[in-house]
């Protein structure tokens, strides 16, 4: 086992969360440690909202670990902000301990209700289960400067390959509700029955994404100056026979700018 274990912690409150955590840890912090808890804090809120400390020795094996705030962590899972921790929660991770945030919950939902929608805008208009779970993998990778294209699909297949199980279990409630998804059970498989490809079909998925999203989208199709609102052009990407691309496009923007402050954070952070 010499792949390093990432974890993530979502904590209510940072600063004092790294206060007790620099009593206890603070080997594991980088030079930052000289300027405190509410410093690290703040280098925590920028970028995805998410601080690592890296390359950590526990029980026998390296581990990183990064610290977000509940609220930012709800935040993304809702609105797509960076797609940073709501892209890893796209895909199967173990659940450690959880406290009973009904806003959380609800928010860890949503995530997976909107990873599908975007998938099926991007995927044609029938598909099989691993085409599926290989673009919602792909999602959080799209723009991502540290994927060299060419390595960036053979990395998705790594995750979606051996996983599908697990795949199948996180997605399969949503699935079950989809209309326009048979799932065969006898076969263990779902098969799409036509996504709905049609301007008013792709307009109620297009309004069900995330706010994040749906600016990014706007911003891409309205030059600057117009402010037309925001169901007006979602409309016309409707219409558009590139849609699927559009979002695409859409998911790679917020992705890129995310990626690329978090790793410069990352040479602070990481020493």
């Amino acid at each position: 086992q010499d792949n390093m274990l990432d974890f993530v912690f979502a904590v209510d409150d940072a600063v004092t969360w790294h206060m007790m955590n620099l009593v206890k840890n603070r080997s594991h912090y980088s030079f930052l440690k000289v300027f405190g808890p509410k410093q690290i804090s703040s280098v925590q809120s920028y970028g995805a909202g998410i601080y690592y400390n890296t390359l950590v020795p526990c029980n026998g094996r390296m581990i990183k670990y990064g610290v977000i705030s509940t609220d930012t962590l709800i935040d993304d899972l809702l609105h797509w902000k960076t797609l940073y921790v709501a892209g890893r929660l796209q895909k199967p991770v173990k659940i450690l301990t959880q406290n009973e945030n009904s806003k959380l919950q609800a928010a860890l939902v949503s995530n997976l209700k909107s990873a599908v929608t975007a998938a099926f805008l991007m995927l044609p208009e029938s598909f099989s289960e691993e085409d599926l779970y290989m673009q919602i993998a792909g999602l959080s990778y799209s723009g991502d400067f540290r994927m060299v294209i060419g390595e960036d699909r053979s990395k998705v297949q790594n995750i979606v390959k051996p996983n599908v199980p697990h795949f199948q279990k996180l997605y399969s409630n949503i699935l079950q509700d989809c209309p326009q998804v048979v799932y065969k059970h006898h076969l263990g498989r779902l098969e799409a029955s036509g996504i709905d490809k049609s301007p008013e079909g792709q307009f109620a998925q297009l309004i069900a994404l995330p706010r994040t999203l749906q600016q990014k989208i706007t911003s891409l199709v309205d030059p600057p100056g117009k402010n037309r609102d925001v169901e007006e052009i979602l409309m016309q990407v409707a219409h558009d026979p590139d849609c699927g691309f559009v979002v695409h496009q859409g998911i790679s923007g917020i992705v890129r700018s995310s990626s690329i402050v978090q790793s410069a954070k990352t040479i602070l952070t990481a020493g």
